[in-house]
């Protein structure tokens, strides 16, 4: 990953961390304050199979002051090459330098589709986490952060309203900068 970080710094790139996640509609019950007498009641529907699938991007900027996030929710989907390469296509349109991405060794990150579509953008320069290193990836304590701060004890009725709900509270953490940076601060990498 070092390597990584120094390729950056060498290209003056962007460096973005990028994972993808999943919620289902069951809800991640929490501890929550409620008068004694009073136990909250999460009412939820039986419909196990209906999720919401998002892909989500962290950026430095060159200089590492500046930090964003970009993501894409869609809800009943699954993760394919063609959404990926679409998001990515808007996460270029949106960096103006080079894009170091740092990213898991999901199987998807490396089809011969992707590799075929490096090959075509000279600005974006693939680097892969080492197996297993979840903590390296800031974009992982994000997800942890949406699912166990706003978007627990959420009980949606169906995916698309979730989905709402998560774009909703995305777009809150988008502009709250100090949380972005914590985010990288989070790993042992920053």
């Amino acid at each position: 990953m070092a390597a990584g970080k120094k390729n950056a710094q060498r290209l003056r790139a962007s460096l973005v961390f990028l994972d993808e996640s999943g919620r289902l509609l069951a809800p991640l019950v929490r501890r929550s304050w409620a008068p004694r007498g009073c136990t909250p009641v999460l009412v939820q529907t039986l419909r196990y199979r209906e999720k919401v699938s998002c892909i989500a991007a962290l950026s430095l900027s060159p200089q590492r002051r500046r930090a964003g996030l970009y993501f894409s929710l869609r809800p009943n989907a699954n993760l394919t090459t063609v959404w990926l390469r679409a998001f990515l296509c808007d996460l270029l349109r949106h960096l103006r330098n080079p894009v170091v991405l740092v990213w898991d060794r999901l199987p998807v990150h490396r089809a011969h589709a992707l590799q075929e579509f490096f090959l075509r953008r000279r600005r974006l320069h693939p680097v892969l986490l080492p197996p297993y290193a979840p903590e390296l990836n800031p974009v992982e304590t994000l997800w942890a952060y949406l699912k166990q701060n706003p978007l627990a004890n959420l009980a949606a009725p169906d995916a698309l309203s979730l989905a709402k709900i998560a774009h909703r509270h995305a777009r809150r953490v988008q502009s709250t900068h100090p949380l972005l940076h914590s985010f990288f601060r989070s790993t042992p990498l920053f």
